[in-house]
């Protein structure tokens, strides 16, 4: 399938930005770059407040009362452990607790390499025990918690889902960053041109690793490598994949592999996308497609 037309009009857009390549800026650059790309919320959403989860930033989204108690995603933003921030993924927060009922927890991790692995994955698994840990102060059921997450984020929720005491019921995995390698076929033939590049991946992944622990071939830091009993012992799992994006191949692998050791597990492709188009709702239908067929799932499986 070609490259959809509306992800083809949002390059050539981003080309006419001129926004220099991620791996040629130094992180704080990289990330106020970015951040100036970052489109605005347009979305409502019934309840929006900051909060310190037992020592980690995080933001609570809430939607409008049904009468229930409503289950939780915790949910990690992506950026290449690198970038990205609570205001870079807000309006997928938004949307999906719009469309899911569901209270959301998005939280602030630290970014390498000031902060390089594991500090983001320990505050984001301390995040998800402290939220289950405080479910009547947070008025959410904690028997109906999901994780989830887009790229790195999804890295993390995946290892967490691995690591946790937490009774996690669902993972959301958007376009998952699963095997830090970086071997597939998909690396060459959407490695340079489609928004995330080989380079930048390399340049997240070096800056991920630059404290000396954890190497590509650490379950850790590439979940694909776990165990078939860790993967089996995870909850049930929507994986989200885009047709040109370097990580396509792993994303596609890593759910095949959930399927393939008795974890229940639907796989959605979006064959004509880039990676990064599910945040951005507002200029790609896909998105919007992809946030619904997400907060079904998350109904499906937790309830509203």
């Amino acid at each position: 399938m070609p490259l959809h037309h509306e992800a083809r009009t949002l390059l050539d857009m981003m080309e006419a930005v001129g926004a220099p390549p991620l791996d040629s800026q130094p992180p704080a650059e990289a990330r106020a770059s970015r951040k100036a790309l970052a489109p605005e919320p347009t979305e409502p959403c019934h309840e929006i407040v900051d909060i310190d989860a037992g020592g980690i930033p995080a933001r609570l989204y809430r939607a409008e009362p049904n009468g229930m108690t409503p289950g939780l995603l915790v949910f990690i933003h992506g950026g290449g452990w690198v970038i990205g921030d609570l205001d870079s993924h807000d309006n997928v927060c938004r949307s999906l607790t719009n469309r899911s009922g569901l209270t959301v927890l998005s939280i602030d991790y630290r970014l390498a390499p000031e902060d390089p692995f594991p500090a983001g994955l320990d505050d984001c698994s301390a995040a998800t025990l402290w939220a289950y840990e405080h479910a009547d102060e947070l008025g959410i059921d904690p028997t109906r918690i999901a994780i989830g997450g887009d790229s790195a984020g999804a890295n993390i929720a995946a290892v967490v889902c691995h690591e946790t005491t937490v009774p996690l019921g669902f993972q959301l995995l958007i376009y998952p960053a699963v095997d830090a390698r970086m071997n597939t076929e998909s690396y060459d033939e959407n490695g340079d041109g489609y928004f995330l590049t080989k380079s930048s991946m390399q340049w997240f992944t070096e800056h991920y690793l630059s404290g000396g622990e954890g190497t590509p071939d650490d379950p850790r830091v590439s979940p694909f490598l776990a165990s078939d009993d860790v993967l089996a012992a995870g909850p049930p799992a929507l994986v989200i994949t885009a047709g040109f994006d370097p990580l396509r191949d792993e994303g596609i692998a890593y759910a095949d592999r959930l399927s393939s050791v008795g974890v229940v597990v639907s796989h959605v492709h979006f064959p004509g996308q880039i990676h990064a188009f599910y945040s951005l709702p507002d200029q790609l239908g896909d998105a919007r497609l992809a946030h619904a067929l997400s907060a079904q799932a998350l109904v499906a499986a937790l309830g509203s």
